[in-house]
């Protein structure tokens, strides 16, 4: 064997070794749950030694798996009981505009998630308020001031029947 088709046998190699592998995927499964699981605690459920656990969950994050580690809080005990899903219209779809909006709606705080779409409305924000008056003033002194606002339809969450977080892998 030529020493070119080991190198491009080793590069091959490596560029099918970045799929998840069953402990990555169960080292994924279990921070989604919960992740202030120790490293121990994982090598447990898995396993597995601590320091593979250790420089598993590194390259996990190096290579951008896990995005961040959050706590997620009861958002009723934070006061803020109201969920509302907005679809906005634009009236262009130049880029400038695209990206002006995003940028704008990205420094509010009230907006929780914003999707660019297909379909009827360009985007859907998922907007977190304290109750229905602080959603008006979040409406009225900010997102229908925005630029190129043509439309804004909103629906309010009556209640939660699932809120997950968690991938299925």
């Amino acid at each position: 064997m030529s020493l070119f088709t080991i190198i491009v046998c080793f590069f091959t190699i490596q560029l099918f070794m970045t799929d998840l592998d069953p402990t990555d995927i169960g080292i994924l499964r279990l921070l989604q749950q919960d992740a202030s699981l120790t490293n121990k605690e994982i090598s447990y459920k898995l396993n597995k030694s601590i320091a593979t656990i250790h420089e598993r969950i590194r390259r996990l994050k190096d290579k951008g798996y896990i995005k961040r580690v959050v706590a997620i809080l009861d958002r009723k005990k934070i006061n803020k009981s109201l969920i509302a899903f907005s679809q906005v219209v634009l009236n262009d779809h130049m880029d400038s505009t695209l990206t002006q909006f995003t940028a704008s709606v990205a420094k509010f705080p009230e907006v929780m998630e914003c999707f660019q779409m297909t379909g009827s409305s360009d985007f859907l924000l998922r907007i977190a308020t304290r109750d229905m008056e602080a959603y008006s003033e979040f409406y009225n002194t900010k997102l229908a001031r925005l630029p190129n606002v043509t439309t804004v339809q909103s629906a309010f969450v009556l209640s939660e029947a699932k809120s997950d977080t968690a991938y299925p892998l």
